[in-house]
């Protein structure tokens, strides 16, 4: 491993020992802070928690543009149903797996901690020629760009932004969707269990999961749309009554688990184990080569210790319908960049919390248009199940400016280092871009990245070797302003 790699990943394990889900970025912020002050750098924070770290050219780059360099502080914090991790109190433990840096059982962190690690090691390096620097770490990006949306006018003066979020090396991202979440909820009407019915306990695991933009194009299952499938086989062979349910944990992650608590009459345990038995065999089949640890468990639970309130059968059978009718995943793709998914829904959360019924829903699009039709269509499908539903968290796409003098350095700079070509592209997430450049008249943006895999999932993991090229690339094109 090259040595700059150790260092930047020796920043990262220090990032990391800190708590940072979305909201509780204040430690993090008061060590940036802390940092910054012993460098003699200057640092401000603004009402929201953002922070701009400020670093002098180095002699001969006086006159070049203010560079940008922004990441975002806060982290997805997911982990395995077996894991005992604290992620308000315990650090994320590194661990280097062959070429790949991984968490313990948890999500990494490297979404967005990298970008973190990166900028404190230009920082860092007095070998650096470089122009002035605004290091803009943002807060709470990962609940809905939320940090980015709090920004003042003249909180930065650069207008050169080279965002450090996005998840494949050699790729520039120029372009991003939109989104908006959807929440439906419903008051429920409870009823009293009957004294000789089964408690059944229905699990669905052992699902990849991943970042609901970047990942929803490899048609990972989601629990909560195959839940909603076997409850209403279960549903339309017998009466069934649900006492709770709870999938999914965050809008921008696919839901990995999901996990049911019903009753029936006695009589008709034996038919619910055998469809739940021939279901699993059925969805292991369909998704054989994308989820191979996909995992159906039914339990038959005593009564005792149970609550003794349900739903009605018929309110059990309104909520798996509208369960089934909701749209996930793909709805379609881009007509200008190949493979690239232009519009999609995440059915992310579900839960019966207070006998209301809660789903979280998350769109996301490449248009303004489309991304009012998913809505008004998850709108449509909630009011006809008698739900309310409430908009919010929504930001612009960024639209892609193909004739841009930063994309056209960056390409350059990277066939003079790589000796090959880098690929341009939109994505399918969001990215701050698209609220920055919404607020700061005449910025010039563009993003990258190393490689990752399964962001927003306990998978996450970091291509070693990645981290060492985009450090080469980096360097060589903040070093290339000194001959402008």
């Amino acid at each position: 491993m090259e040595e700059k790699v150790k260092s930047i990943l020796e920043y990262f394990e220090q990032i990391n020992a800190i708590p940072r889900c979305s909201k509780n970025e204040e430690q993090i912020g008061l060590w940036l802070t802390q940092w910054a002050e012993s460098k003699q750098l200057m640092v401000k924070k603004d009402a929201a928690g953002n922070l701009l770290v400020k670093v002098p050219p180095t002699p001969g780059y006086e006159h070049a543009p203010v560079i940008v360099i922004q990441g975002h502080t806060d982290m997805v914090c997911e982990k395995t149903p077996d894991s005992m991790h604290d992620f308000s109190n315990d650090s994320i433990n590194n661990i280097i797996d062959g070429n790949w840096l991984r968490a313990d059982n948890t999500t990494l962190g490297a979404d967005n901690g990298i970008a973190i690690a990166l900028a404190m090691a230009v920082a860092d390096d007095e070998n650096i020629a470089h122009p002035p620097l605004e290091l803009l770490f943002t807060v709470d990006e990962e609940t809905g760009l939320n940090g980015a949306k709090e920004l003042e006018p003249g909180f930065i003066n650069g207008r050169v932004l080279l965002n450090v979020d996005s998840e494949t090396e050699g790729l520039f991202t120029v372009g991003c969707a939109g989104g908006r979440h959807t929440m439906i909820s419903r008051k429920l009407a409870l009823t009293d269990i009957a004294e000789e019915s089964q408690f059944f306990n229905l699990n669905i695991s052992g699902l990849h999961g991943g970042h609901s933009g970047i990942d929803i194009i490899k048609q990972r299952a989601s629990a909560n749309k195959i839940l909603a499938r076997i409850l209403h086989r279960i549903a339309i062979a017998c009466d069934i009554q649900l006492v709770s349910i709870k999938g999914g944990t965050a809008h921008n992650a696919i839901a990995r688990d999901a996990a049911v608590v019903f009753v029936c009459a006695d009589e008709n345990s034996g038919d619910i184990v055998r469809m739940v038995s021939e279901f699993e065999g059925t969805v292991q089949t369909e998704y054989e080569t994308i989820e191979s640890n996909l995992a159906i468990k039914l339990t038959a639970t005593e009564s005792a210790g149970q609550k003794k309130t349900a739903l009605s059968v018929a309110e059990t059978q309104r909520v798996i319908n509208l369960l089934l009718s909701l749209p996930h995943g793909v709805m379609g793709m881009s007509a200008v960049f190949t493979d690239l998914v232009e519009t999609s829904n995440n059915l992310a959360t579900v839960e019966i919390k207070d006998d209301t019924l809660q789903i979280l829903t998350s769109q996301r699009s490449l248009t303004r248009s489309r991304l009012e039709e998913i809505t008004n269509s998850i709108r449509a499908t909630a009011a006809l199940a008698g739900t309310d539903t409430k908009c919010d968290s929504e930001y612009p796409p960024w639209t892609p400016n193909m004739q841009s003098a930063l994309l056209e350095l960056c390409q350059k700079i990277y066939k003079q280092v790589f000796d090959q070509e880098a690929k341009v592209k939109s994505v399918h997430a969001g990215l701050e871009c698209a609220i920055i450049g919404d607020k700061y008249e005449g910025m010039d943006m563009i993003s990258f990245g190393p490689d990752l895999r399964d962001p927003h999932s306990p998978n996450e993991g970091l291509y070693i070797p990645s981290l060492g090229k985009v450090w080469k690339f980096m360097v060589a094109l903040l070093e290339s302003y000194g001959s402008k």
